[in-house]
């Protein structure tokens, strides 16, 4: 552990220097002789967890695939366009709530695992879509009502106040979002550590020992890892509430308190790892729901992702708050932008 803390506290990745390729073997390994995972990986994707309405099937055709590609890059290439200096301030209600696309970087490529383009990551259940009950739908909504409470900043969701990466970036289930869909993998014998590059959340995979009591909860969970064969076996528990609602633009899943999450991750060949996951609770979800995706070695570099605990918008959004109440008036309530509203 001592050199895993080492190589997290100066920012450093002493990469495969030592790595090798069994006799027969086309992975990288490990001195132990185990998969080395160790390097940068992007899950970019204009594919994601749930399937999208225009397709009814998992598996998509290379022509529905390049349709679906070449629609984004149209899309991209008008949003890219230069503002019209002269069209003057947007009207009320039209104003770009955010992020203009320069900032965004989703990928342009429809996600491909197993040879096969995806319409969505969950494989199963067979219509793409996370399988909730009534009552996993219930806590889903109880929590997204706290998303508009302004007393304190405690109240306010992890993501705006900079704490973990929206879309479950950091997972578990790990998944790709709006931008900064990199991840840095760092490996000892003892414990596995994923730095991700949104809102620079770090897992720790633990090789050894237990989980953590049940009152002990994280962002990310409680994870534990181990090998079967060329594997990388891990089980997360012990989620906190406020991580529950897992939200982006256009995207909206809640992974609940009491889920088990069960991730595999398999060097495909050295360029690629398959990402297997699972999700179990049932009061939550009216059966366990399965998804995979690829995640594809990058040459890219992690950057400092510059989001910080105490982001501007917290202090602003609770100020106005105060301000509004001072003139007798209620803040306004809104919901998270993405679509909650999907059928069963």
């Amino acid at each position: 552990m001592k050199t895993l803390i080492q190589v997290l506290a100066c920012g450093t990745v002493f990469l495969s220097g030592v790595a090798y390729a069994q006799a027969g073997g086309t992975i990288p390994r490990t001195p132990e002789g185990k998969p080395d995972f160790q390097g940068v990986w992007t899950n970019s994707s204009l594919t994601r967890l749930e399937r999208v309405p225009e397709y009814k099937d998992l598996v998509l055709s290379s022509d529905e695939a390049k349709g679906w590609e070449t629609d984004a890059a149209r899309v991209a290439a008008k949003d890219a366009k230069p503002t019209d200096a002269n069209a003057g301030a947007p009207k009320a209600g039209e104003d770009p709530e955010g992020y203009n696309f320069f900032w965004i970087d989703p990928g342009t490529r429809v996600g491909k695992v197993k040879g096969e383009y995806r319409s969505s990551w969950i494989i199963d259940p067979p219509n793409g879509k996370v399988p909730y009950t009534a009552a996993g739908r219930q806590a889903m909504m109880k929590e997204v009502s706290t998303y508009n409470s302004f007393d304190n900043p405690e109240e306010r969701i992890p993501i705006e106040r900079c704490l973990i990466g929206f879309a479950s970036t950091g997972g578990p289930p790990m998944l790709n979002a709006l931008y900064n869909n990199h991840q840095q993998i760092i490996q000892t014998p003892d414990a596995i550590a994923i730095n991700i590059e949104m809102v620079h959340d770090t897992r720790i995979i633990r090789m050894t020992g237990e989980h953590n009591p049940p009152a002990v909860t994280q962002y990310l969970g409680n994870t534990l890892g181990h090998w079967e064969g060329d594997t990388l076996v891990t089980e997360t528990v012990g989620f906190k509430a406020k991580e529950a609602v897992r939200v982006d633009f256009g995207f909206f899943a809640y992974i609940s308190t009491d889920s088990t999450v069960t991730e595999r991750f398999t060097l495909s060949n050295p360029d690629e790892i398959l990402y297997e996951f699972t999700v179990s609770d049932p009061l939550a979800y009216s059966q366990t729901w399965k998804g995979e995706l690829t995640f594809r070695r990058s040459p890219d570099r992690i950057y400092e992702y510059a989001c910080h605990e105490g982001n501007h918008s917290v202090p602003n959004i609770l100020a106005g708050a105060r301000e509004m109440e001072r003139q007798g008036l209620k803040p306004a309530v809104t919901r998270p932008r993405a679509r909650i509203d999907r059928d069963e």
